[in-house]
């Protein structure tokens, strides 16, 4: 049978398949459970799986490509667009065979397991950051309720909560005492994980040679340069330019454009938040030092120079 290619709907357990013979026309549909999924492949010669850049998506290119099947990812936003009429398995899965014939969809990357597993460290350490920053609310908020201002900062904050209920003849009533205790230990764990994992982060940044030339930008540290390496594997070659870089992670203009007439709006952000926070943070704090540096009547580098200038015509 002449069946070339494969797009595939994946999902947790059922998967919808849509094979196409070389003229793109669909010969088969399949709707196959985990188990057969594995299995189908093993009997058919296939030359390309498509598939949309989903959750569990690389896992699945990484298996077939050790198969010796060539596998290209899409972004699901510009999938949906080739769905015709209602949308189901069987139509989504002839959505991909339309959207892989449109040569301006650039396929996304296939991440390696070393790649995915950095971007966990850095997903369960803003995780904990959040978590840290919920409780240490909480206990302003319950501080605040009996007449206690606590001021800012989180460091700054924990200790004065800590001198607070350490201190007998403070406001706190002894009810909620022991429970704002059990909350201070919680964050000094949390504070004692995120340190650890930061310290991973240091050891890996060590090793490679893409994390050690990003830490050299200005701006650039280790979360940033270790995120980067995560989202990219430390090669940006296959962008075109750098502005197509920064379109990548959301940091060109949205565009509404029509005739003879074009505007340009506020920055997308579309793309990884995560990494645009980042970058977005490490620019502001060479700012703020340029800023200090030109106080003190100390000369700029031509970085920061340019940063200024930028800075004061927008």
């Amino acid at each position: 049978m002449d069946a070339t290619t494969v797009a595939v709907d994946l999902a947790k357990s059922i998967f919808q398949l849509a094979v196409a013979d070389s003229s793109w026309r669909v010969t088969e549909s399949h709707r196959l459970t985990r188990n057969q999924f594995e299995h189908w492949f093993a009997n058919r010669d296939v030359s390309l799986v498509i598939m949309e850049a989903c959750g569990s998506a690389r896992h699945w290119a990484r298996w077939l490509n050790s198969l010796g099947i060539e596998v290209r990812l899409l972004p699901a936003a510009y999938v949906r667009a080739y769905v015709r009429r209602n949308k189901t398995d069987a139509a989504d899965a002839r959505a991909l065979l339309e959207a892989a014939r449109a040569a301006d969809i650039d396929p996304v990357r296939v991440k390696s397991v070393e790649q995915q597993a950095l971007q966990g460290l850095h997903r369960i350490r803003s995780l904990w950051m959040s978590t840290r920053t919920s409780r240490i609310n909480a206990l302003r908020g319950s501080c605040r309720e009996f007449g206690l201002s606590i001021p800012q900062g989180a460091r700054t904050g924990v200790e004065a909560i800590s001198r607070v209920l350490a201190d007998p003849r403070s406001p706190v009533p002894a009810l909620i005492r022991e429970t704002m205790r059990l909350l201070i230990e919680e964050i000094r764990l949390l504070e004692q994980r995120i340190a650890q994992l930061e310290w991973e982060f240091t050891a890996l940044a060590r090793q490679s040679p893409a994390c050690t030339q990003l830490m050299s930008v200005p701006g650039v540290g280790l979360l940033t340069a270790t995120a980067m390496v995560a989202a990219t594997g430390g090669d940006v070659t296959h962008f075109k330019d750098a502005r197509h870089f920064a379109s990548w992670f959301g940091l060109t203009p949205k565009e509404y454009s029509s005739g003879s007439t074009r505007k340009l709006g506020r920055i997308s952000k579309r793309g990884d938040r995560y990494l645009r926070m980042l970058l977005t943070h490490g620019a502001r704090a060479v700012l703020r030092a340029a800023a200090l540096t030109r106080d003190a009547s100390r000369p700029l580098d031509g970085l920061r120079t340019w940063a200024t200038e930028v800075q004061r015509r927008t």
